[in-house]
Parts: structure tokens; sequence; C-alpha cells
């Protein structure tokens, strides 16, 4: 799956370099690094600590999922993924840095390398599975569990993201250990078919009944290292070792995540030992907070993230489906200085002008650049498209007010000073806006997907090294009762000639074509506006002295994507 959405900084799916409008160095620091005063401050990478065997770590989470049925719309939380989803599904491809990028690398899933070719413009994928791979009931991991997953993300209704799957002819199952999947155009983002966001499902367990229903509280099959043991709703999730796995068994007896919403409270339950880990939302006062815990804290900034930070507008409810409107709101907002606000003591100090996050930068071009607080250009567009300013100052046309609501995450104290700096420029502007947040899963699975909102705050997330703003951008993705209510282009967003455009980029599988036609989706996006990109958000985890072994952030499967290598340090 391409992209995912998220109302806290660390969240997928619906889905998204050197790093495009800001720039980060890479760093790894210990609490007592830092310096005295602004910016974090780069310092070499501690050794690892050597673990032992046995004994549990408790890790603070500060999102619950709706949902564990992945595929479905209700999974849309990259937390869910995080904590349950990665430990849990195998996928054909893993992401793993090689060099300075993140590649995809086959799994251990898998026997050999994936193999491709072009039949006429089809395009056939061939799949050839580990024998030694089985689920944690011992029955083995076959060619029909790919052939179940693709027809139920392909055929299935209230599915997260069809990208990639839609396009699926066939899947031919020759033996247990193959899979042939014939696509009925090239795909240059193959390598995703199976692997992040969705991975592969076990068809023995699943096949003829209601999918939705046996995993969306949770689920007793594994093909990862771990199993998810419980799920208690508003609590934790606990996880325990998958004796049954084929790979490297976890070090650890047990791992419970936590629930806790609010940045500081899990901060602060941190520093009382409650929590061995915890992958912060960036707040103002984070990093000051680690850094008074001195040497009890180790805390790592990983800039090469799949985080985006935008201000998503619903381009089919008034006043933004008004591309001049639009307009006018980016050239009312000073996204520098929110920027230099939020995130200016993790070094960051410049907007985002992409929609592509770093991990997929290459592909991106800048031209949001453009849109810096202009008065003049946003009072002439206004005026050219027939609004006059009331008496109160509010721009106003036939009888109605430029007034809208934003919606983010509750209790998110970045998320709410943010809408408070908004509100206050947007009123000098001559736009009145009302803050109303809720619960992430009140925004993912009622109010984005039905187009019931105006303007929103959340991240979406890069869960792949692929562009995929299609995913996000193509009318196609609009839900709908044509797509069976499926995709994530919850902003109703069509702009005019960027639908062929993308759907070159996703077609392409020569690189340098990509990157000339995705730039060109992007100068679309630029001169329309449908939404708005504030800041490529870095990914900070935090672990205490208990905590070993190799530690450090996955753009694409999280701070926990070896979790099985984690334990109690000796």
């Amino acid at each position: 799956m391409p992209q995912q959405f998220a109302a806290t900084v660390h969240a997928r799916r619906p889905a998204r370099l050197p790093m495009i409008g800001t720039l980060f160095t890479a760093l790894a620091l210990t609490a007592t690094a830092c310096t005295s005063g602004g910016a974090v401050s780069p310092s070499e990478t501690g050794k690892n600590k050597q673990v032992r065997g046995g004994g549990s770590l408790v890790i603070g989470a500060e999102q619950e999922p709706d949902c564990a049925d992945w595929i479905g719309t209700c999974g849309a939380s990259i937390w869910g993924t995080y904590m349950m989803q990665t430990q849990t599904i195998p996928q054909v491809f893993d992401v793993r840095l090689k060099g300075k990028n993140w590649t995809p690398v086959a799994s251990s899933l898998m026997s050999a390398e994936p193999t491709v070719r072009l039949k006429g413009k089809r395009q056939q994928i061939t799949y050839r599975l580990d024998p030694k791979a089985v689920w944690s009931d011992g029955k083995p991991i076959t060619s029909g569990d790919l052939k179940y997953t693709a027809l139920q993300v392909r055929d299935g209704k209230a599915i997260f993201d069809k990208s990639g799957y839609d396009r699926i002819a066939s899947v031919e199952t020759p033996d247990s250990t193959t899979a042939v999947v014939t696509l009925k155009s090239a795909y240059g983002n193959w390598k995703q078919l199976f692997s992040a966001g969705y991975g592969v499902l076990p068809s023995h367990i699943l096949k003829g009944r209601n999918r939705n229903a046996v995993m969306k509280d949770g689920y007793t099959f594994s093909g990862g290292p771990w199993k998810i043991a419980s799920w208690k709703k508003g609590v934790s999730v606990t996880l325990v070792p998958n004796d049954r796995y084929w790979g490297p068994k976890p070090h650890l007896d047990k791992v419970t995540f936590q629930f806790v919403s609010d940045t500081s409270a899990a901060t602060q339950a941190f520093a009382s030992g409650q929590f061995d880990a915890l992958f912060p939302t960036p707040q103002l006062n984070t990093v000051e907070q680690i850094r008074a815990l001195g040497g009890a804290a180790r805390m790592q900034v990983e800039s090469e993230s799949g985080n985006l930070q935008a201000l998503w507008l619903n381009n089919g409810r008034f006043p933004f489906s008004s591309a001049a409107v639009r307009r006018a709101f980016a050239y009312s907002i000073d996204r520098a200085a929110i920027v230099k606000r939020l995130f200016g003591s993790y070094g960051l100090k410049d907007p985002a002008q992409s929609f592509l996050s770093p991990l997929v930068s290459r592909y991106a071009s800048t031209g949001f650049s453009r849109y810096r607080p202009d008065a003049a250009k946003a009072e002439q567009l206004m005026e050219a498209d027939g609004w006059k300013k009331n008496a109160k100052g509010i721009w106003a046309k036939n009888g109605k007010k430029a007034e809208f609501t934003i919606t983010s995450l509750a209790g998110n104290k970045s998320r709410e000073l943010t809408e408070q700096i908004l509100q206050s420029q947007l009123a000098k502007a001559g736009f009145k806006m009302t803050i109303k947040n809720t619960t992430p899963a009140n925004i993912f699975g009622k109010l984005a997907p039905a187009g019931d909102f105006q303007v929103g705050l959340w991240n979406i997330v890069d869960s792949f090294p692929n562009p995929t703003l299609s995913a996000s951008f193509s009318s196609t993705a609009i839900p709908s009762s044509a797509n069976n209510q499926s995709g994530i282009n919850f902003m109703r967003i069509r702009v005019q000639g960027l639908d062929p455009v993308m759907e070159r980029v996703d077609n392409e599988l020569n690189e340098t074509a990509r990157i000339r036609e995705s730039r060109r989706a992007e100068k679309l996006i630029a001169d329309s506006v449908p939404s708005l990109p504030l800041a490529a958000v870095p990914n900070v985890l935090v672990t205490g002295q208990r905590v070993g072994g190799p530690l450090s952030v996955n753009p694409v499967d999280g701070p926990w994507w070896n979790l099985e290598e984690w334990g109690v340090a000796k």
C-alpha cells in the first residue's frame, strides 16, 4: 500500500530522498550530548548494549489503532502497523538501509528475489517462497496465501487502498511455493505488492470467513517473530514470541505497548520508569524534557522519514471548492514561522515545498516555494473570484462568508498550537477559522472517508521508497460507490490534467522517466493548491537504560522494525 494518513506525527499510510524543502542531518544523540539551547546537536551513536535472554519491556504508544484489519479502511493508523502488523504479518520485500538509501530487499519469506518480465503490455511477476516459512500454527505459507491476499484487496469492499492490486489480471499458483501474478499494465511500484502496508495473509484461516470480523480486534495467527497475546482496548497491546517463526527468535518474553495519547504525559511516564521506550510526537518541549533526564535517556532523531505534515483542504466543500480561495489561503499563511515555532528545536527551519516526504524526495520538486505570505496577492485572488470583505473584515461572496472549521487530533498540544497560529494569521487575511478536534478513529474511520470536513491537519506517511502521489491526489482514489468506498483521496481533489501524469508515474519502469513525470505532477499540484504541505517531520526514538540491542528507526516499518533483536540490557 502506498500511503497512510496519521493524526499524530508518526502515522502511514494513506502512503508517501536528498531532502526537499527541509534539510536535516541524520543524527543520533544522548540527552547529555545536546547543546544548552536551540536545536539538538549531532553526536556519535553509542555502542549497542548487549542483551540477556528473557524479560519484558513496556513501551509508550501515542495512538491506539481503530482496528487490525490492515487492508480495510479502518486499518489506516500507522501505529497499528508499527505495533502489530510489522511484528506478525510476513511480507515479500523489506525496506533496509543500503549505503545511504532505504531500499527494498527480498525478505526471509522469499527463497529468491522475485523476477519480472513484460509480456506485451502486461507485466508478469514470479514469486518463489521459502519452504521453511510457516504460520504460527505450523502450516506452510503458500502461494495460495499470496493469491488470497491479492484478490481480497482487488475485489474487496471498503479497502484502504487498491493501488497496484487493481491492475491484477490473474494470479496463478503452479505449486505451493510459486505464485505468478500478471498485471494488466506495467507498474513501477510493483515491489510494494505483498510488502509494506498489506503483506501476506493466511488463506487457510481466513478464506470463506469475514476477514474484517476475524482481524479487526486482533488476531491469533502470525507469520512474523511475534504474536498478539492481547489487545485491551483503551489500555494496551501485548506481544509474545512466535515459537514457530523460522527466522531469529525474539530475546524478550513479552513486550507491552501501553496507550498514552499525550506526549508530555508519556515523557513523564518514561522519566518515572513506567516506560522503557517512546516514539514521541515532536512537541515543543520534548527535547527539553529528554535533555533534563541526563544519561537516563538516549534519543535518536532520524531525518530520512516518510512523514509529511500538511493542511488538507476539502476541494468538494465550500469555500475550498474554489482554486482562487485555495491559492489565497496559501498566500495568507506564514508556513516558515509555524515550522520554526514547532520544530526549531529539532533543527527544522524551512517548510516542505512538496507532497513527497524525505523518503522519496528524489522524485520531488519545490513548486510550493512560491507560497509565502503575500497579502496583496491574496486580496487580488479573492477579489477576482468575486469576494469582498464585510464590515468585520471577513471575505464574503453571495451571502456566504469565508469561514471554515479545521479538524485534527484532540489533546495534541503541537497540533493545537499550530491551529492557534493559523487562526491568528488567517483572521488578519480575512478568513474565519473554527477549531473542532477529535480522535484519530473518528477522523480516519468516519469524517475523512466521507468527506465530512473542511480543513484537516494531519500527517501523511510514505510507506515505501517509491512515489505514490496518485493514492492521495488521483480522482479515481476518491472514496465512492464506483470503487466500493476505497481510496484515500479524502480531499476530493480533481486537478485538470493530473490523473494521466500520475498514471505515467505509476506505470513507468524507467527511473529517469519516473522522476521527470513525478515532477510534472508536482507542478500541477502546486499550481492548483488542492492542499498545502507544512513540514517534513523527523522520527524520534527515545530509549532507557534497560533497553539493549541495535536501536534505530526504519522510515517504513517504524521504530520496532527489529523488535526481535531488542532485549533487556546486561
